[in-house]
Formats: structure tokens, sequence, C-alpha cells
């Protein structure tokens, strides 16, 4: 990434009318906000619709970006999580988890098979998590962002998304050994 204009440049130049830089910005940044949303939504036709607007609202300046704030990463998915936010409000029943794949049972893919459960398994317990603590798990621990910039992606102080993040472990951990412990009484 040596050379590479950072993402405020881009966004400054964007603003300008030069479309290179909205695809520099679009093609650095949609991967992280699509994966966002995926874990957010459980859809991915909602990922897919949340990356779209939240580089239309970009391209149109619904929002300002203020440099002070924290990072255009960060103001990304500040925009992303209002589309989310927006979008589980409106379907209040929730979006349907995609279809789970079907294996063919063969001795070589039992591991393989038992590992796809269990992974499976941590993303209905999180898709299950309230979003306030969802939120904090998908960026902090799924993308890796750090404190700062998931606070200003959220809104909200750094002392809250620590607070939220331990809650929301806490919560993961016991609806995991509670399903643990429900397949060996079963």
């Amino acid at each position: 990434m040596l050379n590479e204009p950072s993402d405020a440049v881009l966004l400054r130049r964007m603003r300008a009318g030069e479309e290179e830089a909205l695809c520099l910005l679009y093609s650095r940044r949609r991967g992280g906000i699509y994966r966002f949303a995926l874990h957010m939504s459980g859809s991915e036709a909602a990922a897919e619709d949340v990356v779209q607007d939240t580089f239309l609202a970009l391209i149109r300046g619904e929002a300002a970006y203020d440099p002070e704030r924290g990072s255009v990463e960060g103001f990304l998915f500040g925009i992303a999580r209002n589309h989310v936010l927006r979008r589980l409000k409106r379907d209040r029943a929730g979006l349907p988890l995609a279809e789970e794949a079907e294996f063919a049972v063969e001795p070589d893919m039992l591991a393989e098979l038992a590992r796809s459960e269990e992974i499976e398994r941590l993303r209905k317990a999180v898709l299950a998590l309230p979003a306030r603590y969802r939120e904090v798990v998908v960026l902090c621990d799924l993308e890796e962002m750090d404190y700062a910039a998931a606070a200003a992606a959220l809104d909200c102080a750094v002392g809250t998304v620590r607070s939220r993040l331990h809650r929301a472990r806490r919560l993961l951990s016991n609806k995991l050994a509670a399903g643990r412990q429900a397949r060996c009484l079963a």
C-alpha cells in the first residue's frame, strides 16, 4: 500500500469529481462493509444492498465526514450500520439465514462437517445477539477493528465499545455453553 493515497485523500478527490478515486475507495472498503452487513443481518442480499446504499449515501453527500471524529473507514462503517439497523427495524422478524449447505457424509469429511456445524452454531449465536452487542462483536472480533475505530463507527465512547464487547462475549459464551449442554442431554 506504499504510495497509495489514504482513504481521506480518496474521499476528497471523489468529492471533487474524480471517478477513479471512488473506484479505489470502493474496492478498498466494500469487502469489510459487506462482511459487517452480512454478520449483522444474516442475509447476503441485505449485505449487498447495504454496501450499495452506503456508497450511494457517500456519493450523494448524505453524511459529512469529519476527520476529527475518526477515520474514513469508521465513517463508512457508521453509514453501513445505520442502513443495517434501518433494515432490521423494518423487518422485525429478522432476515432469513442462508440455506444450510448439504454435505455428503463420508468418513474423511466428518471432521469438516463437525467444524462447519460449530461455525454455524457460532454464526447463529452472533445473529441472536441484540444489535448493539452484535455490531461490536462483528467490528472488533470479526473485522478486527480497534476500539477507537469501532467507537467512531458506532458514534459512542471507547468505554461503551469495551463494555458492550465484554457483555456480548459473555452472552455468546453462555449461549454456546447452553447449546452444548442441550446437545449432550439429547
